[in-house]
């Protein structure tokens, strides 16, 4: 259960580690983002990965999540929460065919100059999440005011229940 939960929670650090502008340390000249910074970048958007999707609802703070790849398919739901500091988490219990798995997954945010620079807690690279003038490939295009995630996720829940119904 652990291994295919936490590669399901692996995908949300897959921009990160696919990000092509990397800093080690704190960007020079930026400050953190506000709360409020943070919930108008993410507020009813969805966010796409490699292998799966989360989407961030403002009605209740719902965050929902799917994803599919080599260990298999899980969904997730919960709640998305910022912080003044510029921190965005996303708390959620992932499901498999294996069991739940509570996971929670923080990205820090920093702003200098129109850029927005995003790390992984607690110890990812930053990274340019958006460049002030937007480029096609900064990880900010993958945000989208766009449901790609509850027919999937309802999708594979129904699988997964099913599957766990006919192993009893």
């Amino acid at each position: 259960m652990i291994t295919t939960v936490a590669w399901a929670v692996a995908c949300i650090a897959a921009p990160a580690l696919a990000a092509p502008s990397q800093a080690p340390e704190q960007p020079a000249g930026t400050r953190p983002m506000t709360a409020f910074e943070l919930y108008r970048l993410y507020k009813n958007k969805s966010w796409q990965w490699d292998n799966g999707a989360g989407q961030m609802l403002d009605a209740g703070r719902q965050f929902s999540a799917w994803a599919d790849g080599e260990k298999g398919k899980s969904w997730a739901e919960g709640r998305w929460v910022v912080a003044e500091k510029g921190l965005l988490c996303l708390n959620a219990t992932w499901h498999s065919q294996q069991g739940a798995f509570p996971a929670k997954t923080c990205f820090s945010h920093r702003i200098g100059n129109g850029t927005i620079y995003q790390r992984r807690e607690p110890d990812g690279n930053w990274y340019v999440f958006r460049h002030a003038q937007a480029r096609n490939d900064d990880e900010a295009h993958k945000l989208v005011a766009t449901d790609l995630v509850s027919q999937q996720r309802d999708s594979i829940k129904t699988a997964i229940s099913a599957a766990k119904l006919s192993e009893q």
